[in-house]
């Protein structure tokens, strides 16, 4: 009877090949451990500082280029355009200029004394993520400031 009973048992139970179970696991899942984490896919605390940091740090230095280039760009205008107007190719009417600005500045005071409601949305919703992630984006932050250093 204990032979039959035994028998059952082992009938009963699920045999589970480890090797493929190893394979369908995620490889930060292999490195890091079980989701353990507050984002909404659970991830655990390390996966979640290590995908913030790397992406932070992608994209701090790709900000740190392309700025590099934007701002090589606009002075490398900013200095032909002198050249032109020294050398006589163009005239420019600084008084206008200086209008001008002036305009922008008195329309930029105005427009920034009570933010639109889309700002205060988008607001609000950029602080609950960062409540959500904060380890996330803790990770991002550390990642971008190192990027930009690097």
């Amino acid at each position: 009877m204990a032979s039959k009973r035994k028998e059952e048992d082992e009938d009963r139970l699920d045999l589970m090949d480890l090797a493929e179970y190893a394979k369908r696991q995620r490889w930060w899942n292999k490195v890091f451990g079980q989701n353990s984490g507050p984002i909404a896919e659970k991830y655990s605390v390390a996966t979640q500082l290590a995908i913030g940091g790397v992406t932070g740090w992608c994209a701090g230095y790709l900000f740190k280029k392309v700025g590099k280039l934007a701002a090589s760009a606009v002075g490398g205008g900013f200095f032909l355009l002198q050249i032109a107007n020294h050398t006589g190719y163009i005239k420019v009417d600084w008084k206008r200029v200086e209008q001008d600005v002036n305009k922008a500045k008195k329309q930029f005071k105005i427009n920034t004394e009570k933010p639109p409601e889309e700002a205060k949305t988008k607001m609000r919703e950029v602080t609950t993520f960062v409540k959500k992630n904060i380890v996330l984006t803790g990770g991002f932050a550390g990642g971008f400031l190192i990027g930009l250093a690097s």
